[in-house]
């Protein structure tokens, strides 16, 4: 058989870009989180930091026969007798000692025997009059703590927990820390990528102050503005040093169109960045029946190319007569003159 022809070699590297590209456009993509606005799926990435991205109550989700929550409070006629607070909040300089007290309640019929410990960057500046604290039934204990900021500290906000734990069950109690000195609002909004119909994004705080961020989306397609959001807070609030994932559901993702994805977070102190992403949405039953025209076209072109090389260049069977060969040919010779006859033996 012979080489292939140069036309014949282009079409088949044709016919192989075009397979590639296919396979490609029918990757399977990640599905889509289904879910609501902003939900956090990853948290902590800062040092030494383990505050929840959302402040919560202490009294949360602990046992029903005993709590820890932070002790004090005052009388307000609206809210009862008794407020309590959702968590410690501590204000000082580096290298000042901060003193605060826990109160664990046991409202059951046995005592009680507690363990504390801190937790977190702030937790680590903890000691407690007592680690282990045994409350009797029915009755609250009030635990005296002190927290020592380092002398190097940062001066901005820093977060902890204490840990209360009976064996079988813990309670942690938020703590917040505002170090006195000059603070740096810094935010950046990283990794983001689209998938199907949600947006994918990382926020880390790059300063020293707590930050409540705001965010605004912009989709932008081939034809104008697809998606406008204007900027709106965040349900949470993000520590120095900490890393948060989320997602942005998008469910009016467009079938097929070229699109760019801009997001911009702000946050008070003068905090801002932006970052983009673009995707390519194509549909994938027309995009399969495209490629299997553009294909077929290119192997009828390969088979036909292949073909009349085939023809031209196979050798004639033995015995075969050209066309030349079946042809009638005619011969022409010279005349010859012949002078008279001379007999042998004639007489002189």
């Amino acid at each position: 058989m012979s080489p292939p022809t140069p036309r014949l070699r282009r079409a088949l590297l044709v016919l192989t870009t075009a397979l590639a590209a296919l396979l490609c456009a029918l990757a399977p993509l990640p599905a889509a989180a289904d879910g609501p606005a902003d939900t956090a799926l990853a948290a902590d990435d800062g040092p030494g930091d383990t505050a929840p991205a959302d402040i919560a109550p202490a009294t949360g989700d602990g046992p029903a026969d005993w709590t820890a929550r932070p002790a004090g409070g005052g009388a307000d006629r609206d809210a009862g007798p008794y407020v309590h607070r959702p968590y410690v909040y501590l204000e000082g300089t580096p290298g000042t000692a901060l003193q605060d007290r826990l109160a664990v309640t046991n409202s059951g019929r046995a005592p009680l025997t507690v363990r504390l410990r801190g937790d977190g960057r702030a937790g680590a500046w903890i000691g407690f009059a007592a680690d282990t604290v045994t409350v009797p039934a029915r009755t609250r204990a009030e635990v005296p703590l002190a927290l020592t900021v380092p002398p190097d500290a940062v001066p901005g906000d820093a977060s902890g927990e204490v840990v209360a734990d009976d064996g079988d069950e813990e309670i942690r109690v938020p703590i917040r820390v505002r170090i006195g000195g000059p603070t740096l609002a810094a935010l950046t909004v990283e990794d983001v990528e689209i998938s199907g119909g949600t947006i994918r994004y990382a926020l880390v705080n790059r300063g020293n102050a707590m930050l409540e961020p705001r965010l605004a989306v912009r989709v932008d397609g081939m034809f104008g503005t697809l998606l406008d959001r204007p900027a709106r807070p965040l349900p949470l609030e993000l520590a120095p040093g900490r890393r948060v994932e989320r997602t942005e559901p998008w469910p009016d993702a467009p079938a097929l169109d070229a699109v760019t994805v801009r997001l911009r977070v702000t946050a008070p102190g003068g905090a801002r960045d932006e970052a983009e992403a673009s995707a390519t949405y194509i549909p994938v039953a027309p995009a399969v029946g495209g490629a299997l025209l553009v294909l077929g076209g290119l192997a009828l072109l390969g088979s036909g190319a292949y073909r009349r090389r085939t023809r031209r260049g196979a050798p004639e069977p033995p015995g075969a007569e050209s066309a030349d060969d079946r042809q009638p040919t005619t011969e022409t010779r010279p005349l010859v003159k012949t002078g008279p006859l001379v007999k042998a033996g004639a007489e002189s």
